[in-house]
């Protein structure tokens, strides 16, 4: 599998230690940045202020229900900005909700997965998301 940047717009300190850890299990070596809203993940995409230097994330993985500004913002934003609708977006949500199911992919997200609760679940989520995107899928090239 090749490595790849993905950006992690995660608000919960829990949730990001648990895909983190995940991503270590499974044996995907990318790198992973981490922003903690959707202010601050349009400010790394954006590169504004402390992430002038990001680089730029072949994939995000976007949380809905964050403070400031939340996923579905973030997704909408991106999609309507010719500079941001080509990095493919994977929301990873604890909502089940047929609303934000709707919603996300109307703001063309690319895939949309709720967040299993047990540890050994979510593994076989990341382990399926690194086979699907990280080995079969051809993702855009960002210039690196």
């Amino acid at each position: 599998m090749k490595e790849i940047e993905i950006l992690l717009v995660e608000d919960s300190p829990e949730d990001i230690d648990l895909t983190l850890e995940a991503f270590s299990e499974a044996k995907l070596q990318n790198n992973i940045s981490v922003v903690h809203d959707g202010v601050e993940a349009m400010d790394f995409l954006h590169k504004r202020g402390k992430y002038a230097a990001s680089p730029t994330p072949e994939l995000i993985l976007l949380d809905l229900n964050m403070p400031r500004k939340d996923g579905r913002q973030v997704l909408a934003e991106m999609k309507a900005e010719k500079g941001l609708m080509h990095i493919p977006v994977i929301v990873l949500t604890t909502s089940k909700s047929d609303e934000d199911v709707m919603s996300s992919y109307e703001h063309y997200a690319n895939c949309y997965i709720t967040k299993p609760v047990d540890f050994n679940e979510f593994l076989e989520v990341v382990r399926a998301l690194g086979k699907f995107w990280f080995s079969i899928v051809k993702l855009p090239s960002v210039g690196r």
